[in-house]
């Protein structure tokens, strides 16, 4: 028999956590024929020969619901062994939706996730109103990658209570035509249900998005629904407001679902955090439940240079924070900024202002990193490694020290303040527990402020290869069988065979990130950053090789995962 490919000799970890083995994968039809042992010949022959054969990576934490429309590689996370991502999350999502709240669901998703409304306006077909109808006009796009989805909690409330869903509770009607709404979308291959109960998260009025506040009772009729169905229940919750009983919500949900429950979750700066952490991780699995948790494998939150934003303005709010000379360096593109700090007179004026502005105490500049000038960032900076900590080491100013350094890098090199995560040691205590998927790459959101679509590279060449945290075996099964079962995939995330045949070859001593880049490639010409990869040898979907080298092949393989009771 001639198989349709053959991935020849290379280290076999097939996903399940078990020890790897030397061996073939044949593929067939898109499905897995064998594992283990010598195939026969192929059409297609991959030599893996001292390479990792693995399961294609699952990434469970995206946005990428408006950026499919325009971009069906669905990239950076493509580029990095993802071959499924989950969209849908946080609650915002832009089904079910009436012709006439197109503008206000894009309006929600910018100020929520960072994605320009008029992307999602002019990028999406926008020919659909229930749920069902948005993953038709996904399977028209024919994704490069896998997708699957979840219905919001934003979404569906809106649909159906229209502008009272902002900040009034629901009648008990209105409760069971919610519910009723999110079952017929898991019934149309939602793979779950979404909310969003944190109060930062706001509409561009600045009213918290709707369902933040939902009375308890709300969420549990759709938790019920959820359940009954045999789907996942995802969560984003405050947990600073014991008045909002958030924990107290997600044991409640685990009784009533019965299944899979999905909570994100970062951790602080404190050495204790991780221990904290999966103490709480215990409490809420104290009386039973299929929880699970999501949580950033390293320290992240705004990503700012000379290429990007700059700190001249407040992170979210573009408020000026210094004076003139540091709002004309903002106005300006690329090319005039590095001129501009290229000039000694010029720099003394940015430094004067920002002395004048005291800005010392203010939070980013105590939690800021900088990534370095290579072609790999460094994401390893201990925490008291500080912007702060390298000016002080200096004796400058710390805006001295951004100038230099970025006027050293060609105006290339960025800077990470660590909103989330920021110390790695405790993190080790977090991540390492059984129920925490490391993930949480926000890929398709925050698109001009975060970065961390390559999170899947830096679990296998930190956590992994550097750190030892995870085996090889173990690292690979927290990218694949791990977060299939929490999304409810039956036929993917381990090499079996029968098994979909979405599988990496790649190279465990060059698997990275590359450093990060803003381009303009979104629609209007919007930037966003992107981060290639090192490493990835070949990935496939469904059977076909869609990436070589971390470029594109030109197959588009991918399908919408809908969901199977």
């Amino acid at each position: 028999m001639t198989h349709d490919i053959v991935i020849r000799g290379g280290m076999i970890v097939d996903g399940s956590g078990g020890e790897p083995y030397v061996g073939d994968v044949a593929i067939d039809g898109g499905v897995i024929a064998s594992v283990g042992g010598t195939a026969g010949p192929a059409r297609e022959m991959i030599e893996a020969d001292g390479l990792v054969v693995s399961p294609g990576f699952i990434d469970i934490h995206t946005h990428l619901d408006a950026q499919i429309g325009w971009d069906p590689l669905l990239t950076p996370v493509s580029w990095h062994g993802v071959t499924t991502v989950l969209m849908g999350n946080c609650g915002v999502t832009f089904a079910p939706c009436k012709p006439s709240d197109r503008e206000t669901l894009a309006a929600m998703m910018e100020t929520v996730e960072d994605i320009p409304r008029t992307a999602i306006l002019s990028g999406l077909s926008w020919d659909w109103e229930s749920y069902g109808g948005y993953l038709d006009a996904l399977e028209r796009i024919h994704p490069a990658i896998n997708v699957a989805g979840m219905v919001g909690h934003s979404a569906v409330r809106f649909y159906v209570m229209g502008e009272r869903a902002v900040e009034e509770p629901a009648t008990e009607d209105e409760k069971k035509q919610i519910a009723a709404i999110v079952a017929q979308s898991i019934d149309d291959g939602a793979v779950g249900f979404s909310s969003n109960r944190f109060p930062g998260h706001v509409l561009p009025d600045g009213r918290s998005i709707p369902g933040t506040f939902a009375e308890h009772d709300e969420v549990l009729q759709i938790a019920r629904a959820v359940g009954e169905r045999g789907a996942l229940m995802q969560n984003v919750m405050d947990f600073t407001r014991d008045d909002m009983g958030n924990a107290q919500l997600l044991r409640d949900e685990a009784a009533a679902v019965g299944g899979r429950i999905l909570f994100s979750y970062t951790i602080g700066a404190s050495d204790a955090a991780g221990r904290r952490a999966t103490d709480f991780m215990e409490s809420l699995r104290a009386k039973g439940g299929d929880i699970t948790a999501v949580s950033v494998p390293r320290g992240t939150g705004f990503t700012f240079g000379l290429q990007a934003r700059i700190p001249a303005y407040n992170i979210w709010a573009q408020r000026r924070f210094f004076g003139p000379a540091w709002e004309a360096l903002a106005a300006q593109d690329f090319a005039g900024r590095l001129a501009t700090i290229r000039d000694g007179a010029a720099r003394e004026a940015l430094v004067a202002e920002a002395k004048a502005a005291n800005l010392e105490k203010l939070p980013w500049v105590g939690a800021c990193y900088w990534l370095g000038a290579t072609k790999t960032p460094d994401y390893l900076a201990p925490i008291d490694q500080t912007l702060a900590a390298m000016a002080k080491a200096a004796d400058e100013h710390w805006s001295e020290t951004f100038l230099r350094l970025t006027l050293e890098s060609e105006g290339r090199g960025l800077f990470n303040w660590r909103m989330f995560s920021r110390n790695l040691p405790a993190l080790k205590d977090w991540l390492g527990h059984d129920q925490v998927i490391p993930g949480l790459s926000d890929a398709g959101a925050h698109v001009s402020q975060v970065m961390d679509s390559g999170v899947t590279s830096f679990v296998l060449s930190y956590w992994v290869k550097t750190a030892g945290l995870y085996s090889l075996a173990e690292g690979v099964r927290r990218l694949t069988s791990a977060p299939a079962r929490v999304v409810g995939l039956k036929d993917r995330g381990m090499l079996r065979p029968g098994m979909r045949a979405d599988v990496n070859v790649f190279d465990l001593d060059r698997v990275g990130e590359q450093y990060p880049e803003l381009v303009h490639d979104f629609p209007g010409g919007a930037p966003r950053y992107i981060q290639r990869s090192t490493g990835y040898v070949a990935t496939l979907v469904n059977g076909e090789v869609a990436f070589r080298d971390g470029r594109h092949t030109g197959a588009r393989s991918g399908k919408v995962l809908r969901h199977v009771a």
